[in-house]
């Protein structure tokens, strides 16, 4: 087993992987990153700023997002917030037509195992301060 400390995670682009969101806190972590390691099963790698026809086709497909789960610490999503999602959900609604905008920069470079980078990149975005403009 080697040693890690102090390495940086990459982003999907090569870069250091930089903070998703932190209102509502997200990271399978919760640390406000997509980053992973062995305990994260589903990959949650995918910074992505979410749409309304996004949460509805997770929701379809069994993964709810909307509904808050207060002993978990989890508020609920709504359209524009920023979260971490599983980079197999993510391409399942790609593929289904309803995939989320998505935050390079701040996508961990796992995610490139599931989701081809020129498929990230038709979906990317550069987040505003105010998640106002993404209002969908």
């Amino acid at each position: 087993m080697s040693d890690t400390t102090g390495m940086a995670d990459r982003n999907v682009l090569g870069g250091e992987l930089e903070p998703c969101g932190t209102d509502p806190l997200t990271g399978f972590y919760r640390d406000g990153c997509c980053n992973s390691g062995a305990e994260d099963i589903g990959s949650h790698t995918i910074c992505a700023v979410v749409t309304a026809e996004f949460l509805e086709h997770q929701r379809r497909i069994g993964n709810d997002l909307t509904t808050p789960m207060p002993r978990f610490g989890f508020p609920g999503l709504v359209p524009g917030d920023r979260w971490c999602v599983t980079a197999a959900n993510w391409l399942r609604a790609h593929l289904d037509g309803a995939a989320a905008h998505v935050v390079l920069a701040s996508s961990h470079e796992l995610a490139l195992q599931v989701v081809p980078l020129a498929t990230l990149q038709e979906h990317a975005v550069d987040v505003p301060a105010s998640p106002s403009g993404l209002e969908e």
